[in-house]
């Protein structure tokens, strides 16, 4: 669903007028589309949803150790990171770690073994960085979970599921005026959380090794 359909899906449950063309049409309908942002956000927080896990690129450069992970946001999650080129996994490292290795011994050049995350950029993408320093360019794949900016676009469109979603923005606006027409705000969050658990449970079947606890 898009930014728009999502905001007139939750006015039409809130018994207001659903036929605004824009989200940014009225006061109201401006703060409906806030709650669909806070809803969005929990939704997206709640699991490693498969809609939302992507593999970043990178084509080192030699002698250069921090790469900038482009269209990243700021809640990245790794699930892991690949030496393509090498065919192995790294390792993460801690920065305190990353910062001994640079600042206090000898720095070989070479196929990159171990990164660590170092902040982010200016405009919010995450940055990474890779020991031993490249000698030549290796391909460098990031697995990650990487949730969505706040939609602002009318049609924009939603990579987590819908269900949930409105029925989080009906209960947080429900609670914001006070009154919903019989049912209470508690009783719209439980649905809400009902709605959630069950499209986790749908997406857990797509990666149910990760749910398993196996010992070593």
């Amino acid at each position: 669903m898009t930014y728009l359909q999502l905001v007139q899906s939750v006015l039409r449950r809130l018994r207001e007028d659903d036929t605004i063309t824009s989200v940014s049409d009225n006061s109201y309908s401006k703060l409906i589309g806030e709650f669909v942002n806070d809803a969005k956000r929990i939704v997206e927080d709640s699991w490693d949803w498969s809609s939302l896990r992507t593999t970043f690129t990178i084509n080192t450069v030699a002698n250069t150790f921090s790469y900038q992970l482009t269209d990243s946001d700021v809640s990245l999650k790794t699930l892991d990171v690949i030496n393509d080129t090498s065919n192995y996994f790294m390792r993460p490292v801690s920065s305190h770690w990353m910062n001994n290795a640079y600042l206090n011994s000898g720095v070989p050049n070479s196929s990159p073994v171990y990164y660590s995350w170092n902040g982010f950029s200016e405009t919010g993408e995450a940055l990474i960085d890779l020991y031993p320093i490249p000698d030549k360019e290796y391909i460098i794949r990031v697995n990650a979970v990487d949730k969505k900016a706040p939609m602002v676009a009318d049609s924009t469109n939603l990579y987590v599921p819908s269900n949930p979603v409105i029925h989080y923005a009906v209960a947080l606006a429900s609670r914001e005026r006070g009154e919903t027409g019989g049912t209470s705000s508690a009783e719209l969050f439980a649905i809400a959380d009902q709605t959630l658990g069950d499209m986790v449970a749908l997406d857990v079947a797509r990666q149910e090794e990760e749910t398993i606890w196996r010992p070593v």
